[in-house]
């Protein structure tokens, strides 16, 4: 029987959790990276209209750095995953890894979101 396996299962779960949120913020930085070609065919079959390039430019960077963001995540999965099994072999008692990281990560994303969101509306509003 292995040691502190019940602690070692959570820690494998809370690790593929951090896993299944990288793959789905790259996913999505896919998604916004190439949302351009589908407006590119949705405009000219529907009002006869081109993306303009500024459109094209913020889309892409923002895909890109969300596909790097969740490269970002699953390199602090692997980081977090491997400190924690060690810990938990430890015998001697530990702080917990305090929670820095994590707060930066969110702020990155919350950022990124504003971001997006003043760019849509933007677009939104110059189609008026």
């Amino acid at each position: 029987m292995i040691q502190r396996y019940s602690d070692h299962a959570a820690n494998e779960r809370t690790f593929l959790a951090w896993v299944r949120t990288a793959i789905a913020v790259m996913a999505f930085g896919f998604l916004v990276e190439r949302f351009d070609l589908f407006l590119q065919i949705a405009g000219q079959t529907l009002a006869n209209r081109v993306l303009s390039p500024t459109g094209q430019l913020v889309g892409n960077v923002a895909g890109l750095i969300l596909i790097a963001l969740g490269a970002g995540l699953m390199i602090l999965a692997i980081v977090r995953f491997r400190k924690t099994a060690i810990e938990i072999d430890s015998a001697e008692t530990l702080s917990g890894p305090g929670e820095r990281a994590d707060i930066v990560l969110a702020s990155l994303l919350t950022v990124l979101g504003c971001a997006l969101f003043v760019y849509l509306t933007y677009t939104v509003i110059s189609r008026l």
